[in-house]
Order: C-alpha cells, then sequence, then structure tokens
C-alpha cells in the first residue's frame, strides 16, 4: 500500500466521523424539540440505524467485503434482532414473577 492509498483511507476515515458527529449532533437537536414520542422515535431511530450502518461499513471494513458477505451479515443481524423478540417477555416474567400461577 503506497502513501496515497493511506492518504485516502485517511481522508476517507475522517469524512465518515465528521458525518457520525454530524448525525450524533442531529439526534441532540432532535431530542430537544417539542415533538411527541412517536415523531421522535422515528427520526432517532432512523438517525441510529445511520449511524450504525456508517459506522459498521467503514471503521469495521465490511464495504470492502464481496457482496455476498454483506448480505449474509445483514440477514444474520436482522434474524438475530428478530429473535430477541422471543427473550424479552421472558425477563418480564422474571421481574414480576409467572402470572397465574399457583406458588407465591
Amino acid at each position: 500500500m503506497n502513501s496515497t492509498q493511506d492518504r485516502g483511507s485517511l481522508a476517507r476515515d475522517l469524512i465518515v466521523y465528521v458525518a457520525i458527529l454530524v448525525i450524533a449532533a442531529l439526534q441532540f437537536v432532535i431530542a430537544y424539540q417539542h415533538i411527541d414520542g412517536a415523531q421522535m422515535f422515528a427520526r432517532m431511530l432512523a438517525l441510529a440505524m445511520l449511524e450504525a450502518g456508517l459506522g459498521v461499513l467503514f471503521f469495521m471494513h465490511l464495504w470492502m467485503e464481496t457482496r455476498g458477505f454483506l448480505i449474509f451479515v445483514a440477514v444474520f443481524t436482522l434474524f438475530v434482532l428478530a429473535a430477541m423478540n422471543y427473550l424479552w417477555p421472558d425477563s418480564f416474567r422474571i421481574l414480576v414473577g409467572a402470572p397465574f400461577s399457583s406458588y407465591h
């Protein structure tokens, strides 16, 4: 790798870093707006997904991988997030106990 590639890589990383900082600043601005919860949730979620995507693609160098591996990582991540929905109700059961059980 020569020095021009190093400078290009450093410039790209700095641009992505500044973009992530700008997204974080936008999240700060949105947090102090007087909007309802659903709008704030949607805006924050969209910005968080964009910020996480930039971080994963560039700082973990996922953008350099093959398209098949990138699709695999995306599908696997969605599968894990969907599977987590089945575990969350169990945490509520542990917190408050099993409802309608005869054991007290």
